[in-house]
């Protein structure tokens, strides 16, 4: 089983791994774990430790104020690994009286895209897209995504296909861009793919934002031959996001990251409640840095997934509560989806989420012609499409305001209290708080900048 190793080395040893500019090997940190194939191309990834906000909270519970401390004394670090089925019990066991650094041991799953498993025929275009996003208002009030780093954490984008496909040239920022160690090729010059499709449907609300090409999704597992993206190369790609965001000015952060993946089965994790498992823990490293990385002023969305009760995903192998691990992190938006003619999506996933129950927190738009990235006549659909084209409408407020005026977590409230609500109730498992408002926001924002004035 691939599996994820937290260690606590000493403070000299953690603070070398947190710092870019000096570099560190597993070797360093894991050089004696019996019984672990550890990866050696992985590099240790530094990990926060989360602390209540207020005093006597629960250390585990992401449903609180938190500070994450990247401190030393008190951040981890993480490598990467393999430990044969037959032993796994034991050895988890054993690691403890054999290493004291040792902290846990935790699935690292496979993650893939979130395509559509219906073959229904599109409903609408991208054009209508823009029209339900009321393009021309978000443009009159200078919501345009410029010079706003928007995150593709995908297969990664071609950037002529999406600017050909669009009419105009689109920006990827080369210098923010990352590439897991295992992944080749030159930032938005990769196949097309899920990917493009992502990065076309994230530009409709926020034409000009600059793309951040992290082509996840293409990592290579070791001594494998599939496409199947690791988690822990998307904990690496998110501890790059972090120094992406530190580096900015403070009066002008910003960073957008789009997720149209996750992880349909329980096969690669550990079972809810072992210490180790992804799915329900708040401990994971994963779901950690996801948590630090909203704190330090990142707006995070992921695709609810695929496993609507109507029309089902073919991969999905959670038996109830399909919205998993971080894609119901409560410190980011969870997307669902609904056509151009405002019907949910059958394959869209319902909630309630496994590390916080309101997911999904929204829904927005999939299932149009649009980009044609994954061919001529297939539409950009599942919620793959909808959480880009959610995370471009983010992306375009903040054009004028940055994290540091509105946080990730008032633009969070301000999201979901103007939705458009589809339930009589407030509320619901189907639509979240209802569908995201592009008017509703603009009025918002007014509101706001006149309180201020």
């Amino acid at each position: 089983m691939r599996v994820l190793i937290q260690l606590r080395p000493s403070p000299d040893l953690v603070a070398a791994v947190a710092d870019p500019s000096v570099p560190s090997s597993a070797s360093d940190v894991a050089d004696d774990l019996p019984g672990i194939v550890i990866d050696h191309a992985y590099a240790p990834v530094a990990v926060p430790r989360p602390m209540p906000a207020v005093p006597g909270g629960d250390p585990l519970s992401l449903n609180q104020p938190l500070v994450f401390s990247m401190a030393p004394q008190d951040a981890s670090v993480v490598v990467r690994g393999e430990i044969a089925d037959d032993e796994l019990t034991s050895r988890i066991a054993l690691l403890p009286a054999t290493r004291r650094d040792v902290v846990a041991v935790y699935a690292d799953p496979a993650i893939e895209t979130t395509l559509t498993c219906a073959g229904d025929p599109p409903v609408g275009d991208w054009h209508d897209v823009e029209r339900l996003l009321r393009l021309p208002d978000l443009a009159a009030e200078g919501l345009d995504g410029s010079g706003v780093p928007l995150a593709v954490i995908d297969t990664g984008i071609n950037a002529a296909y999406v600017s050909a496909a669009r009419g105009r040239e689109v920006t990827v920022d080369h210098e923010r861009s990352w590439n897991p160690k295992s992944v080749s090729g030159t930032p938005g010059a990769f196949s097309v793919d899920h990917g493009s499709m992502c990065a076309f449907d994230a530009l409709i609300a926020a034409p000009n934002a600059s793309l951040v090409d992290v082509p996840v999704l293409l990592s290579r597992r070791q001594g494998g031959s599939t496409l199947d993206g690791l988690l822990s190369d998307a904990i690496a790609a998110y501890a790059h996001l972090r120094e992406v965001l530190d580096a900015q000015p403070a009066e002008s952060r910003a960073l957008v990251v789009t997720n149209s993946w996750g992880s349909f089965s329980p096969r690669w994790d550990f079972p809810p409640g072992h210490p180790g498992n992804y799915s329900d823990n708040p401990a994971h490293p994963f779901n950690l840095i996801v948590g630090s990385l909203a704190e330090a002023g990142a707006d995070i969305l992921f695709a609810a997934g695929n496993c609507g009760t109507q029309c089902r995903d073919s991969r999905c192998a959670y038996p109830d509560r399909p919205i998993v691990g971080a894609n119901s992190h409560p410190r980011a938006l969870s997307i669902g989806g609904i056509d151009t003619a405002g019907s949910r999506v059958g394959y869209s996933s319902q909630g309630p989420g496994r590390l916080a129950a309101r997911k999904p927190d929204l829904c927005a738009y999939t299932h149009f012609t649009g980009s044609g990235a994954l061919g001529d006549t297939e539409p950009d659909s599942g919620t793959s499409a909808a959480c880009p084209v959610a995370a471009g409408l983010v992306a375009a407020v903040r054009t004028r305001w940055p994290s540091t005026t509105l946080s990730p977590a008032q633009l969070r409230t301000l999201l979901r209290r103007t939705a458009d609500d589809r339930s009589a109730v407030g509320y619901d498992h189907d639509y979240g708080y209802g569908v995201v408002d592009a008017a509703g926001v603009i009025a918002a924002l007014r509101r706001r900048a006149a309180k201020a004035a």
